[in-house]
Protein backbone atom coordinates (compact mmCIF):
# COMPACT_ATOMS: atom_id res chain seq x y z
CA UNK A 1 0.00 0.00 0.00
CA UNK A 2 1.02 3.69 -0.76
CA UNK A 3 -0.30 6.82 0.88
CA UNK A 4 -0.72 9.89 -1.03
CA UNK A 5 -0.71 12.84 1.33
CA UNK A 6 -2.47 16.34 -0.17
CA UNK A 7 -3.56 19.13 0.85
CA UNK A 8 -7.21 20.56 -0.15
CA UNK A 9 -7.83 23.95 1.36
CA UNK A 10 -6.12 24.49 4.85
CA UNK A 11 -7.43 20.48 5.47
CA UNK A 12 -5.08 17.68 5.18
CA UNK A 13 -5.59 14.06 4.65
CA UNK A 14 -4.27 10.96 3.87
CA UNK A 15 -5.17 8.86 0.40
CA UNK A 16 -4.57 5.32 0.35
CA UNK A 17 -4.64 3.39 -3.27
CA UNK A 18 -3.61 -0.49 -3.73
CA UNK A 19 -0.17 -1.16 -5.91
CA UNK A 20 -2.40 -2.84 -8.24
CA UNK A 21 -3.86 0.57 -9.44
CA UNK A 22 -7.16 2.43 -9.00
CA UNK A 23 -8.84 5.58 -8.80
CA UNK A 24 -8.53 8.15 -5.95
CA UNK A 25 -11.87 8.94 -4.25
CA UNK A 26 -12.93 12.45 -4.34
CA UNK A 27 -11.48 14.69 -1.75
CA UNK A 28 -13.36 15.35 1.92
CA UNK A 29 -14.68 18.86 1.45
CA UNK A 30 -13.22 20.82 3.40
CA UNK A 31 -14.64 23.06 6.54
CA UNK A 32 -16.46 26.83 5.22
CA UNK A 33 -14.57 28.03 8.01
CA UNK A 34 -11.02 27.08 6.55
CA UNK A 35 -11.52 27.66 3.25
CA UNK A 36 -7.89 28.41 1.00
CA UNK A 37 -7.85 30.52 -1.49
CA UNK A 38 -6.38 30.02 -4.92
CA UNK A 39 -6.28 34.06 -5.57
CA UNK A 40 -6.43 36.59 -2.93
CA UNK A 41 -9.27 39.03 -3.11
CA UNK A 42 -6.11 41.74 -3.67
CA UNK A 43 -5.02 39.47 -6.84
CA UNK A 44 -1.65 37.41 -5.12
CA UNK A 45 -1.68 33.98 -6.24
CA UNK A 46 -1.02 31.56 -3.27
CA UNK A 47 1.12 29.21 -5.01
CA UNK A 48 4.53 28.41 -3.69
CA UNK A 49 7.32 26.81 -5.52
CA UNK A 50 9.17 24.04 -3.06
CA UNK A 51 11.68 21.19 -4.43
CA UNK A 52 12.85 22.64 -7.00
CA UNK A 53 16.42 20.61 -7.41
CA UNK A 54 18.87 21.92 -9.85
CA UNK A 55 16.36 24.00 -11.42
CA UNK A 56 17.21 26.95 -9.41
CA UNK A 57 20.34 28.09 -11.92
CA UNK A 58 17.53 29.25 -14.04
CA UNK A 59 16.86 31.51 -12.28
CA UNK A 60 20.24 33.21 -12.89
CA UNK A 61 20.34 32.63 -16.30
CA UNK A 62 17.53 35.15 -16.49
CA UNK A 63 19.45 37.76 -13.71
CA UNK A 64 17.33 40.91 -14.64
CA UNK A 65 13.79 39.13 -14.63
CA UNK A 66 14.74 37.59 -11.43
CA UNK A 67 16.07 41.38 -9.72
CA UNK A 68 12.75 43.16 -11.00
CA UNK A 69 10.71 40.03 -9.30
CA UNK A 70 12.37 40.52 -6.25
CA UNK A 71 10.48 42.41 -3.18
CA UNK A 72 11.71 46.39 -2.58
CA UNK A 73 14.05 46.12 0.50
CA UNK A 74 15.66 43.33 -1.64
CA UNK A 75 16.40 45.20 -4.77
CA UNK A 76 17.52 48.16 -2.66
CA UNK A 77 20.09 45.92 -0.16
CA UNK A 78 21.03 44.77 -3.47
CA UNK A 79 21.57 48.14 -5.24
CA UNK A 80 23.72 49.49 -2.13
CA UNK A 81 25.37 46.13 -1.44
CA UNK A 82 26.65 46.33 -5.62
CA UNK A 83 27.72 49.97 -5.67
CA UNK A 84 29.86 49.67 -1.97
CA UNK A 85 31.61 46.42 -3.48
CA UNK A 86 32.36 48.26 -6.88
CA UNK A 87 33.64 51.33 -4.86
CA UNK A 88 35.81 49.28 -2.62
CA UNK A 89 37.52 47.51 -5.45
CA UNK A 90 38.16 50.25 -7.63
CA UNK A 91 39.67 52.21 -4.74
CA UNK A 92 42.07 49.40 -3.85
CA UNK A 93 42.79 49.25 -7.09
CA UNK A 94 44.42 52.22 -7.14
CA UNK A 95 45.60 52.17 -3.75
CA UNK A 96 48.02 49.56 -4.78
CA UNK A 97 49.20 51.28 -7.88
CA UNK A 98 50.75 54.15 -5.75
CA UNK A 99 51.45 51.31 -2.99
CA UNK A 100 53.80 49.38 -5.65
CA UNK A 101 55.34 52.53 -7.52
CA UNK A 102 56.32 54.40 -3.95
CA UNK A 103 54.02 57.03 -4.64
CA UNK A 104 52.63 56.51 -1.03
CA UNK A 105 56.34 57.27 0.54
CA UNK A 106 57.33 60.04 -2.10
CA UNK A 107 53.60 61.85 -1.63
CA UNK A 108 55.19 65.33 -0.64
CA UNK A 109 58.12 65.39 -2.69
CA UNK A 110 58.04 68.21 -5.33
CA UNK A 111 60.53 66.99 -7.39
CA UNK A 112 58.97 63.43 -8.07
CA UNK A 113 55.74 62.71 -10.60
CA UNK A 114 53.17 60.11 -9.03
CA UNK A 115 50.74 57.89 -10.90
CA UNK A 116 47.84 60.09 -8.97
CA UNK A 117 48.76 63.38 -7.69
CA UNK A 118 47.99 63.72 -4.17
CA UNK A 119 47.03 60.24 -3.41
CA UNK A 120 48.63 59.41 0.01
CA UNK A 121 47.20 56.47 1.67
CA UNK A 122 43.49 54.35 1.07
CA UNK A 123 41.11 57.43 2.16
CA UNK A 124 42.88 59.71 -0.77
CA UNK A 125 42.67 57.00 -3.28
CA UNK A 126 38.80 56.06 -2.23
CA UNK A 127 37.84 59.76 -2.74
CA UNK A 128 40.02 59.83 -6.29
CA UNK A 129 37.92 57.17 -7.88
CA UNK A 130 34.67 58.71 -6.79
CA UNK A 131 35.12 62.33 -7.66
CA UNK A 132 36.21 60.30 -11.28
CA UNK A 133 33.52 58.22 -11.26
CA UNK A 134 30.67 60.93 -10.24
CA UNK A 135 32.68 63.00 -13.40
CA UNK A 136 32.49 65.26 -10.19
CA UNK A 137 36.47 66.44 -10.78
CA UNK A 138 37.47 68.97 -7.86
CA UNK A 139 41.02 69.50 -9.76
CA UNK A 140 43.26 68.42 -6.76
CA UNK A 141 43.66 64.57 -7.51
CA UNK A 142 43.76 63.55 -10.96
CA UNK A 143 46.31 60.78 -12.96
CA UNK A 144 49.75 62.14 -14.63
CA UNK A 145 50.83 61.14 -18.10
CA UNK A 146 53.86 59.03 -16.24
CA UNK A 147 51.22 56.27 -15.29
CA UNK A 148 50.52 53.65 -18.12
CA UNK A 149 49.27 50.96 -15.28
CA UNK A 150 46.39 54.12 -14.26
CA UNK A 151 45.78 54.73 -17.66
CA UNK A 152 44.63 51.18 -18.29
CA UNK A 153 42.78 51.19 -15.22
CA UNK A 154 40.99 54.52 -15.39
CA UNK A 155 39.45 52.46 -19.02
CA UNK A 156 38.52 49.35 -17.30
CA UNK A 157 36.79 51.64 -14.63
CA UNK A 158 34.89 53.67 -16.92
CA UNK A 159 33.78 50.29 -18.83
CA UNK A 160 32.63 48.82 -15.47
CA UNK A 161 30.84 51.48 -14.24
CA UNK A 162 28.84 52.16 -16.80
CA UNK A 163 27.83 48.22 -17.08
CA UNK A 164 26.90 48.75 -13.16
CA UNK A 165 24.88 52.14 -13.60
CA UNK A 166 23.07 50.80 -16.87
CA UNK A 167 22.04 47.84 -15.34
CA UNK A 168 21.03 48.39 -11.50
CA UNK A 169 19.57 51.79 -13.04
CA UNK A 170 17.68 50.12 -15.03
CA UNK A 171 16.31 47.46 -13.02
CA UNK A 172 15.04 50.22 -10.38
CA UNK A 173 13.62 52.07 -13.29
CA UNK A 174 11.42 48.80 -14.78
CA UNK A 175 10.39 47.92 -11.11
CA UNK A 176 9.17 51.73 -10.50
CA UNK A 177 7.23 52.31 -13.68
CA UNK A 178 5.71 48.38 -13.35
CA UNK A 179 1.98 48.68 -13.67
CA UNK A 180 0.70 46.56 -10.66
CA UNK A 181 -0.17 49.77 -8.50
CA UNK A 182 -2.75 50.76 -11.45
CA UNK A 183 -4.71 47.56 -10.52
CA UNK A 184 -4.87 49.48 -7.44
CA UNK A 185 -7.76 52.06 -8.57
CA UNK A 186 -9.68 49.07 -10.56
CA UNK A 187 -12.21 47.62 -8.53
CA UNK A 188 -14.19 44.46 -8.38
CA UNK A 189 -17.52 43.79 -6.55
CA UNK A 190 -16.97 41.93 -3.31
CA UNK A 191 -19.81 39.58 -4.20
CA UNK A 192 -21.02 38.06 -7.34
CA UNK A 193 -24.34 37.15 -7.43
CA UNK A 194 -27.11 34.86 -9.52
CA UNK A 195 -30.54 36.37 -10.64
CA UNK A 196 -32.53 36.20 -13.87
CA UNK A 197 -31.58 38.72 -16.43
CA UNK A 198 -33.08 38.76 -19.83
CA UNK A 199 -35.39 35.40 -19.03
CA UNK A 200 -32.08 33.63 -18.33
CA UNK A 201 -30.58 32.34 -15.23
CA UNK A 202 -27.35 34.55 -15.48
CA UNK A 203 -24.05 34.87 -12.78
CA UNK A 204 -22.96 38.75 -12.69
CA UNK A 205 -20.28 40.60 -10.90
CA UNK A 206 -19.10 44.54 -10.75
CA UNK A 207 -15.61 46.04 -12.43
CA UNK A 208 -15.21 49.70 -12.11
CA UNK A 209 -12.39 52.05 -12.86
CA UNK A 210 -11.29 55.16 -10.36
CA UNK A 211 -9.05 57.17 -12.72
CA UNK A 212 -10.12 59.56 -15.40
CA UNK A 213 -7.26 57.81 -17.97
CA UNK A 214 -8.34 55.09 -19.48
CA UNK A 215 -7.46 51.03 -20.17
CA UNK A 216 -7.06 50.68 -23.54
CA UNK A 217 -8.25 47.35 -25.23
CA UNK A 218 -9.79 46.59 -21.70
CA UNK A 219 -10.25 42.81 -21.90
CA UNK A 220 -11.82 40.23 -18.95
CA UNK A 221 -11.87 36.94 -18.61
CA UNK A 222 -13.45 34.15 -16.19
CA UNK A 223 -11.98 31.08 -15.23
CA UNK A 224 -13.56 28.45 -12.77
CA UNK A 225 -11.31 26.10 -10.24
CA UNK A 226 -13.12 23.21 -9.64
CA UNK A 227 -11.71 19.73 -8.26
CA UNK A 228 -13.27 17.05 -10.21
CA UNK A 229 -12.16 13.07 -10.81
CA UNK A 230 -12.09 11.80 -14.36
CA UNK A 231 -14.19 8.68 -15.38
CA UNK A 232 -11.14 7.04 -15.89
CA UNK A 233 -10.32 7.71 -11.69
CA UNK A 234 -7.78 10.47 -12.34
CA UNK A 235 -8.11 13.18 -9.64
CA UNK A 236 -7.78 17.06 -10.94
CA UNK A 237 -7.36 19.40 -8.02
CA UNK A 238 -7.95 22.43 -9.44
CA UNK A 239 -9.14 21.73 -13.05
CA UNK A 240 -9.54 24.93 -14.79
CA UNK A 241 -12.91 26.12 -17.19
CA UNK A 242 -13.21 28.95 -18.70
CA UNK A 243 -16.65 30.84 -18.12
CA UNK A 244 -18.21 32.75 -21.13
CA UNK A 245 -18.33 36.11 -20.44
CA UNK A 246 -19.30 37.07 -24.26
CA UNK A 247 -16.10 36.12 -25.72
CA UNK A 248 -18.80 35.01 -29.19
CA UNK A 249 -20.37 38.47 -29.07
CA UNK A 250 -17.86 40.99 -28.45
CA UNK A 251 -18.87 42.10 -24.91
CA UNK A 252 -15.92 40.62 -23.66
CA UNK A 253 -14.17 43.82 -25.15
CA UNK A 254 -14.75 46.71 -22.18
CA UNK A 255 -15.40 50.69 -22.34
CA UNK A 256 -14.31 51.13 -18.97
CA UNK A 257 -15.29 54.95 -18.43
CA UNK A 258 -18.00 53.52 -15.57
CA UNK A 259 -18.89 50.89 -13.87
CA UNK A 260 -19.50 47.49 -15.75
CA UNK A 261 -21.80 44.57 -14.81
CA UNK A 262 -20.15 41.38 -15.87
CA UNK A 263 -22.71 38.60 -17.05
CA UNK A 264 -22.33 35.28 -17.87
CA UNK A 265 -25.20 33.44 -19.03
CA UNK A 266 -25.50 29.99 -17.18
CA UNK A 267 -27.03 27.68 -20.14
CA UNK A 268 -26.31 24.32 -21.44
CA UNK A 269 -22.69 25.05 -22.30
CA UNK A 270 -22.21 26.58 -18.79
CA UNK A 271 -20.24 24.67 -16.24
CA UNK A 272 -23.12 26.11 -13.51
CA UNK A 273 -26.04 24.11 -15.74
CA UNK A 274 -26.35 21.98 -12.81
CA UNK A 275 -25.70 24.07 -9.94
CA UNK A 276 -28.63 25.09 -8.08
CA UNK A 277 -29.56 26.82 -4.79
CA UNK A 278 -28.85 23.87 -2.52
CA UNK A 279 -26.32 22.40 -4.34
CA UNK A 280 -24.35 25.92 -4.04
CA UNK A 281 -24.28 25.08 -0.53
CA UNK A 282 -22.28 21.58 -0.97
CA UNK A 283 -19.82 22.73 -3.55
CA UNK A 284 -16.48 24.08 -3.61
CA UNK A 285 -15.16 26.49 -6.32
CA UNK A 286 -13.39 29.69 -7.25
CA UNK A 287 -13.83 31.90 -9.70
CA UNK A 288 -11.06 33.53 -10.74
CA UNK A 289 -11.49 37.08 -12.84
CA UNK A 290 -8.85 38.57 -15.06
CA UNK A 291 -9.18 42.30 -16.24
CA UNK A 292 -6.27 42.89 -19.12
CA UNK A 293 -5.60 46.46 -20.72
CA UNK A 294 -2.63 49.13 -21.10
CA UNK A 295 -2.31 52.17 -19.53
CA UNK A 296 -2.88 55.40 -21.31
CA UNK A 297 -0.50 57.41 -20.02
CA UNK A 298 1.95 54.84 -20.14
CA UNK A 299 1.49 52.50 -22.56
CA UNK A 300 2.42 49.18 -20.72
CA UNK A 301 -0.05 46.53 -20.10
CA UNK A 302 -1.69 46.12 -16.86
CA UNK A 303 -3.45 43.03 -15.06
CA UNK A 304 -6.00 43.38 -12.08
CA UNK A 305 -7.20 39.86 -10.38
CA UNK A 306 -9.69 38.98 -8.02
CA UNK A 307 -11.61 35.40 -7.07
CA UNK A 308 -14.87 34.87 -5.95
CA UNK A 309 -15.46 31.47 -3.79
CA UNK A 310 -18.84 29.39 -3.21
CA UNK A 311 -19.40 31.70 -0.12
CA UNK A 312 -18.80 34.81 -1.67
CA UNK A 313 -21.76 34.53 -4.69
CA UNK A 314 -25.34 35.54 -3.21
CA UNK A 315 -28.40 33.63 -4.91
CA UNK A 316 -31.09 35.80 -5.88
CA UNK A 317 -29.54 39.10 -5.43
CA UNK A 318 -29.34 42.00 -7.89
CA UNK A 319 -26.52 44.94 -8.12
CA UNK A 320 -27.61 48.80 -7.21
CA UNK A 321 -27.17 51.11 -10.00
CA UNK A 322 -24.54 53.74 -9.44
CA UNK A 323 -25.01 56.02 -12.65
CA UNK A 324 -27.44 58.71 -12.12
CA UNK A 325 -27.81 61.95 -14.88
CA UNK A 326 -27.38 65.21 -13.23
CA UNK A 327 -27.14 68.41 -15.40
CA UNK A 328 -24.50 68.13 -17.62
CA UNK A 329 -22.82 65.01 -16.83
CA UNK A 330 -23.63 61.25 -15.20
CA UNK A 331 -22.06 60.74 -11.96
CA UNK A 332 -20.99 57.53 -10.69
CA UNK A 333 -22.07 57.11 -6.66
CA UNK A 334 -19.29 54.75 -5.44
CA UNK A 335 -20.82 54.00 -2.33
CA UNK A 336 -23.33 51.47 -3.68
CA UNK A 337 -20.33 49.58 -6.02
CA UNK A 338 -20.58 46.53 -3.67
CA UNK A 339 -24.38 46.74 -2.78
CA UNK A 340 -27.13 44.08 -3.67
CA UNK A 341 -30.62 43.85 -3.24
CA UNK A 342 -32.40 40.57 -3.33
CA UNK A 343 -34.98 39.34 -6.15
CA UNK A 344 -37.26 36.71 -6.99
CA UNK A 345 -34.85 34.25 -8.88
CA UNK A 346 -36.20 30.27 -8.80
CA UNK A 347 -34.05 28.28 -7.07
CA UNK A 348 -33.65 25.56 -9.43
CA UNK A 349 -30.51 24.99 -11.97
CA UNK A 350 -31.09 25.44 -15.19
CA UNK A 351 -31.06 21.78 -15.57
CA UNK A 352 -34.03 21.28 -13.59
CA UNK A 353 -35.85 24.19 -14.94
CA UNK A 354 -35.42 22.76 -18.66
CA UNK A 355 -36.74 19.12 -17.37
CA UNK A 356 -39.68 20.66 -15.46
CA UNK A 357 -40.82 22.70 -18.29
CA UNK A 358 -40.16 19.51 -20.30
CA UNK A 359 -42.68 17.65 -18.50
CA UNK A 360 -45.37 20.36 -18.12
CA UNK A 361 -45.35 21.02 -22.24
CA UNK A 362 -48.35 20.00 -23.76
CA UNK A 363 -46.52 18.39 -26.81
CA UNK A 364 -45.48 15.10 -25.07
CA UNK A 365 -49.48 13.94 -25.01
CA UNK A 366 -49.18 14.18 -28.54
CA UNK A 367 -46.02 12.52 -28.77
CA UNK A 368 -47.07 9.44 -26.51
CA UNK A 369 -50.00 9.13 -28.43
CA UNK A 370 -48.18 8.99 -31.78
CA UNK A 371 -45.67 5.83 -29.96
CA UNK A 372 -48.93 4.11 -29.19
CA UNK A 373 -50.44 4.67 -32.47
CA UNK A 374 -47.33 3.65 -34.67
CA UNK A 375 -46.83 0.29 -32.56
CA UNK A 376 -50.63 -0.24 -33.24
CA UNK A 377 -49.70 0.28 -37.05
CA UNK A 378 -46.92 -2.89 -36.67
CA UNK A 379 -48.97 -5.02 -35.05
CA UNK A 380 -51.52 -4.33 -38.10
CA UNK A 381 -48.48 -4.99 -40.33
CA UNK A 382 -47.81 -8.21 -38.89
CA UNK A 383 -51.39 -9.64 -38.51
CA UNK A 384 -51.60 -8.74 -42.51
CA UNK A 385 -48.35 -10.83 -43.31
CA UNK A 386 -50.17 -13.87 -41.65
CA UNK A 387 -53.06 -13.47 -43.15
CA UNK A 388 -50.98 -13.50 -46.50
CA UNK A 389 -49.12 -16.79 -46.18
CA UNK A 390 -52.62 -18.47 -45.61
CA UNK A 391 -54.10 -17.40 -48.76
CA UNK A 392 -53.45 -19.88 -51.54
CA UNK A 393 -50.46 -19.33 -53.71
CA UNK A 394 -52.84 -18.51 -56.85
CA UNK A 395 -54.67 -15.93 -54.75
CA UNK A 396 -50.74 -14.53 -53.74
CA UNK A 397 -50.06 -14.37 -57.71
CA UNK A 398 -53.09 -12.80 -58.46
CA UNK A 399 -53.23 -10.03 -55.73
CA UNK A 400 -50.22 -8.99 -56.90
CA UNK A 401 -47.58 -7.58 -54.98
CA UNK A 402 -47.00 -8.88 -51.21
CA UNK A 403 -45.64 -5.85 -50.07
CA UNK A 404 -49.00 -3.45 -50.97
CA UNK A 405 -50.65 -3.78 -47.67
CA UNK A 406 -47.65 -2.75 -45.49
CA UNK A 407 -47.02 0.16 -47.83
CA UNK A 408 -51.19 1.43 -47.95
CA UNK A 409 -50.91 1.28 -43.92
CA UNK A 410 -47.64 3.19 -43.64
CA UNK A 411 -48.95 5.62 -45.93
CA UNK A 412 -52.33 5.40 -44.11
CA UNK A 413 -50.80 5.77 -40.53
CA UNK A 414 -48.85 8.99 -41.56
CA UNK A 415 -51.46 10.85 -42.62
CA UNK A 416 -53.55 10.13 -39.47
CA UNK A 417 -50.19 11.11 -37.48
CA UNK A 418 -50.28 14.34 -40.02
CA UNK A 419 -54.07 14.82 -38.95
CA UNK A 420 -53.43 14.36 -34.79
CA UNK A 421 -50.95 16.79 -34.72
CA UNK A 422 -52.60 19.80 -36.98
CA UNK A 423 -54.98 19.54 -34.12
CA UNK A 424 -52.10 20.55 -31.51
CA UNK A 425 -51.40 23.38 -34.01
CA UNK A 426 -52.87 27.18 -33.48
CA UNK A 427 -55.41 28.40 -34.93
CA UNK A 428 -54.08 30.50 -37.58
CA UNK A 429 -52.02 27.61 -38.97
CA UNK A 430 -54.66 24.50 -38.37
CA UNK A 431 -57.02 27.58 -40.89
CA UNK A 432 -54.20 27.76 -43.46
CA UNK A 433 -53.64 23.78 -43.12
CA UNK A 434 -57.66 23.46 -44.16
CA UNK A 435 -57.62 24.95 -47.27
CA UNK A 436 -59.18 22.94 -50.20
CA UNK A 437 -56.12 20.96 -52.59
CA UNK A 438 -54.07 20.75 -49.44
CA UNK A 439 -51.06 18.44 -50.02
CA UNK A 440 -52.75 15.66 -47.07
CA UNK A 441 -56.05 15.99 -48.20
CA UNK A 442 -55.20 14.58 -51.60
CA UNK A 443 -52.67 11.93 -50.03
CA UNK A 444 -55.77 10.96 -48.23
CA UNK A 445 -57.80 10.67 -51.18
CA UNK A 446 -55.29 8.92 -53.46
CA UNK A 447 -54.56 6.76 -50.28
CA UNK A 448 -58.20 5.44 -50.55
CA UNK A 449 -58.15 5.57 -54.17
CA UNK A 450 -55.25 3.32 -54.54
CA UNK A 451 -56.40 1.15 -51.30
CA UNK A 452 -60.25 0.19 -53.33
CA UNK A 453 -59.39 0.11 -56.86
CA UNK A 454 -56.75 -2.29 -56.49
CA UNK A 455 -58.13 -4.65 -54.22
CA UNK A 456 -61.74 -4.99 -55.70
CA UNK A 457 -59.98 -4.91 -59.37
CA UNK A 458 -58.21 -8.15 -58.08
CA UNK A 459 -61.13 -9.64 -56.65
CA UNK A 460 -63.51 -9.47 -59.20
CA UNK A 461 -60.41 -11.31 -61.85
CA UNK A 462 -60.85 -14.38 -59.46
CA UNK A 463 -62.89 -17.32 -59.76
CA UNK A 464 -65.76 -17.87 -58.29
CA UNK A 465 -64.94 -20.55 -55.92
CA UNK A 466 -61.97 -18.09 -54.59
CA UNK A 467 -64.21 -14.99 -54.78
CA UNK A 468 -66.46 -17.58 -52.23
CA UNK A 469 -63.19 -18.45 -50.09
CA UNK A 470 -62.64 -14.48 -49.86
CA UNK A 471 -65.56 -13.67 -48.77
CA UNK A 472 -68.15 -12.64 -51.45
CA UNK A 473 -64.87 -10.23 -52.72
CA UNK A 474 -63.82 -8.75 -49.62
CA UNK A 475 -60.58 -10.11 -47.94
CA UNK A 476 -61.41 -9.26 -44.81
CA UNK A 477 -64.04 -11.82 -44.08
CA UNK A 478 -61.16 -14.35 -43.30
CA UNK A 479 -59.04 -11.38 -41.00
CA UNK A 480 -59.93 -11.76 -37.01
CA UNK A 481 -62.46 -9.34 -35.58
CA UNK A 482 -59.73 -7.07 -34.07
CA UNK A 483 -57.76 -6.44 -37.00
CA UNK A 484 -60.69 -6.69 -39.24
CA UNK A 485 -62.18 -3.65 -37.16
CA UNK A 486 -59.02 -1.95 -37.14
CA UNK A 487 -58.94 -1.86 -40.68
CA UNK A 488 -62.36 -0.62 -40.59
CA UNK A 489 -61.43 2.07 -38.59
CA UNK A 490 -58.42 3.01 -41.30
CA UNK A 491 -59.90 3.15 -44.23
CA UNK A 492 -63.18 4.90 -42.84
Amino acid sequence: MSALRRKLGDEYQVVSTSASGGGLPPPRAAPRGKRQRFVDKNGRCNVQHGNLGGETSRYLSDLFTTLVDLKWRWNLFIFILTYTVAWLFMASMWWVIAYMRGDLNKAHDDSYTPCVANVYNFPSAFLFFIETEATIGYGYRYITDKCPEGIILFLFQSILGSIVDAFLIGCMFIKMSQPKKRAETLMFSEHAAISMRDGKLTLMFRVGNLRNSHMVSAQIRCKLLKSRQTPEGEFLPLDQLELDVGFSTGADQLFLVSPLTICHVIDAKSPFYDLSQRSMQTEQFEIVVILEGIVETTGMTCQARTSYTEDEVLWGHRFFPVISLEEGFFKVDYSQFHATFEVPTPPYSVKEQEEMLLMSSPLIAPAVSNSKERNNSVECLDGLDEVGTKLPSKLQKITGREDFPKKLLRMSSTTSEKAYSMGDLPMKLQRISSVPGNSEEKLVSKTTKMMSDPMSQSVADLPPKLQKLSGGGRMEGNLPPKLRKMNSDRFT
